[in-house]
C-alpha cells in the first residue's frame, strides 16, 4: 500500500460508509453525546485523527473553533470540500499532536474511530490527554471489546464468534486489521493520565445489527433511528451491547 495508508479507501470511507444512513447516525449520536458535555462555541476543539471532518462539520456549523488534524493528506483533501474555510487542518499523525499544533491547548480534544487502528494506543493517549487545557474535555470513540462477537455472529461467522468472545483484534469493515477497547481499562488510562471519565455511552446497536445482517437501514429513516441509538446509548444494558463506545472525560 502508499505511504498514506488512508488513500486507498479513502472514497469508500468518507463517500460510501459516512453517506450511508449507518454513518449519519453515528455522526448525529455523538454530536448529541459531545453536547452534553461540550462548553458552549466558540470553544476550541481539536479533531485529531479527524479524517474527512464528518465529526467536525456539525461543530463548526455550530460556531466551534475547529482544528482537523490527520496523517492522510487523502482525508484531509476530502474534508476540505466539506468543512467551513474557517476549519484550520494539520497534516500530522496522531502521536505527534502535541508538537503538530504547537503546544496550543483546547477545551476539547476528539479521538474517534482512531484507537482501534493502533497497535499500541498508549503514545496516541499521551499526546491527546497533554492537547487538552485543564478543566477540557477528551472525548474517545472506539471498539466495544465486550461485544467484540456481534458484528461475526450477524454475520454468520460462529466459529469467528466463538473465538471473538475472548479476542481483542479482527479484520475490520474497511479490510483493515483493528483491536478494541473495554470502558474499564480506558477509562483507568486516562485517570493514570489526569484525565477524570464523566460519562460513557454506546454507539451503533440496532442500525449496526441491521446493517451486518444485510437488512441495510433506510436513508430516509435516519433521523428516527438516531433518537433510537441516542437512547440506547445511554442506558443499560442497552449501551454495552454497542458495537463501539463513547467515552469522555475532563482533564483535572
Amino acid at each position: 500500500m502508499p505511504d498514506d495508508t488512508w488513500a486507498a479507501v479513502a472514497d469508500d470511507f468518507a463517500d460510501g460508509a459516512y453517506a450511508s444512513a449507518k454513518g449519519r447516525v453515528r455522526t448525529s449520536v455523538m454530536h448529541r453525546q459531545l453536547l452534553e458535555h461540550l462548553p458552549a462555541a466558540p470553544a476550541s476543539v481539536l479533531d485529531v485523527g479527524g479524517g474527512a471532518g464528518h465529526q467536525s462539520l456539525p461543530l463548526a456549523r455550530a460556531g466551534y473553533d475547529v482544528t482537523l488534524l490527520d496523517s492522510s493528506a487523502a482525508m484531509l483533501a476530502k474534508a476540505r470540500q466539506r468543512l467551513p474555510a474557517a476549519v484550520r487542518f494539520v497534516e500530522a499523525g496522531a502521536a505527534d499532536a502535541v508538537a503538530a499544533v504547537e503546544g496550543r491547548l483546547f477545551d476539547a480534544v476528539l479521538c474517534h474511530g482512531v484507537l482501534g487502528y493502533l497497535e499500541r494506543p498508549e503514545p496516541v493517549l499521551d499526546q491527546l490527554c497533554r492537547c487538552a487545557a485543564p478543566g477540557g474535555l477528551v472525548s474517545i470513540m472506539t471498539g466495544n471489546a465486550d461485544a467484540a462477537a456481534v458484528r461475526p455472529a450477524l454475520e454468520g461467522r460462529w466459529e469467528d464468534a466463538l473465538a471473538a468472545f475472548d479476542a481483542r483484534t479482527e479484520i475490520g469493515v474497511l479490510g483493515l486489521p483493528t483491536r478494541a477497547d473495554t470502558v474499564a481499562e480506558l477509562s483507568e488510562s486516562l485517570r493514570s493520565r489526569g484525565v477524570e471519565p464523566l460519562a460513557w455511552y454506546g454507539v451503533w446497536l440496532f442500525v449496526d445489527w441491521l446493517d451486518l445482517s444485510g437488512a441495510a437501514p433506510d436513508p430516509a429513516e435516519a433521523e428516527r433511528i438516531a433518537a433510537v441509538e441516542f437512547e440506547a446509548g445511554r442506558r443499560d444494558p442497552y449501551r454495552r451491547l454497542s458495537r463501539v463506545f463513547h467515552l469522555v472525560g475532563r482533564r483535572t
